[in-house]
């Protein structure tokens, strides 16, 4: 099994451009992922484009969407200073990580896409051999993702990431800079979702692992250790 730690990237966005509620990191979209490979034996780091606080997305914090463990973490003394006091993708060393993981939140679609630190950690973690991964919007981060070649990282690779029809049916179709469906097929992605809207649902082509929506960060999570596993 592959040994190192895993970098776990979230947002410093918080501002929707017509919205008074707020979004961020969609809180689920992180712990999932975390809780599984921390039992594993995990170590993980957490970094975002600008370094320290992510803003926490407000809606994801309602009971609909919150589970115990989840509830537990925000009240973790440790769990939450990982969150406030976040690395800056410029401080990041790509050596001593073996795979990246973008969380996700509509917040990722300000910033994840146009940090060129984030890009270079990225790539560099997956040229060493390690594994590039995601959930939902967190996808946006592989929107500038490129191969030495300078070809999109992700042109004819299957991927997934939240579809057009969730955006629609979460309302904020019209708030996003651009429909993360259309972005990653206009790359040349293989786009792929599940039949059913918000059923978690995840992707592996590769080195790449990527989850279509807000419950599917525990299916990244597993195919992430099941490719580790079996390499």
């Amino acid at each position: 099994m592959k040994t190192g730690k895993i970098l776990v990237i979230v947002t410093n966005h918080s501002l929707y451009p017509n919205r008074t509620d707020t979004t961020g990191l969609w809180v689920t979209e992180l712990t999932h992922f975390y809780d599984i490979m921390n039992e594993a034996g995990f170590e993980m780091d957490f970094a975002s484009p600008l370094g320290g606080k992510t803003p926490l997305d407000e809606r994801s914090q309602s009971w609909m969407y919150m589970d115990a463990a989840a509830k537990g973490h925000l009240k973790d003394r440790y769990f939450m200073d990982k969150i406030n006091n976040t690395k800056s993708a410029s401080e990041v060393n790509s050596a001593e990580y073996f795979a990246i993981y973008f969380t996700g939140g509509h917040g990722t679609m300000w910033d994840f896409r146009t940090s060129p630190d984030l890009k270079k950690v990225a790539e560099q973690i997956y040229n060493q051999g390690g594994y590039v991964t995601s959930v939902c919007h967190g996808a946006a981060g592989l929107l500038s993702l490129t191969r030495p070649d300078g070809k999109p990282l992700i042109a004819g690779k299957k991927v997934t990431g939240f579809s057009n029809t969730e955006e629609w049916l979460a309302g904020l179709k019209n708030e996003v800079p651009f429909l993360l469906q259309d972005e990653l097929k206009t790359l040349g992605a293989k786009y792929q979702k599940s039949f059913f809207p918000f059923s978690s649902y995840a992707v592996v082509d590769g080195r790449l692992v990527t989850g279509q929506n807000p419950n599917s960060g525990k299916a990244v999570a597993q195919a992430l250790l099941n490719a580790v596993k079996g390499n």
